[in-house]
């Protein structure tokens, strides 16, 4: 980050290429704010610190909703890392445009074992 003119030009590059860009572990780390306006991105992976405890303090909810506004405003799409439990998908259900990611779907596999995982319905771990 210490060059933030060339890294932006090399995302830049990569996007003309077609490849879609993610911040990993936003909130946390490096991840500025100031990145969202400054770097081609496409997808914010919100961190899986804010999904460990989401049914405990509402302060984490409170976190996972900002995220998600402040995305949907720039146009991003947005991903929870670390759902492990249903429990997760329940407090999140009502929250749109969120994908969800994390051991509850899988662990993670080798690439030969990728398809096969693709073609499952996960509609059972979903609340009723």
């Amino acid at each position: 980050m210490s060059d933030a003119a060339e890294n932006i030009a090399r995302l830049k590059e990569l996007k003309a290429l077609g490849i879609t860009l993610a911040v990993d572990d936003f909130g946390t780390g490096y991840s500025s704010l100031s990145y969202l306006k400054k770097f081609p991105i496409d997808i914010l992976k919100i961190d899986r610190s804010f999904m460990c405890d989401i049914n405990s303090p509402p302060d984490d909810i409170a976190v996972v909703e900002a995220i998600l506004a402040l995305a949907s405003s720039l146009n991003l799409s947005v991903i929870a890392e670390g759902i492990e439990y249903s429990g997760q998908i329940t407090t999140l259900q009502n929250t749109k445009k969120l994908l969800l990611q994390g051991y509850l779907f899988s662990r993670p596999v080798p690439a030969e074992s990728i398809s096969p995982l693709l073609q499952q319905d996960f509609k059972h771990l979903m609340p009723q």
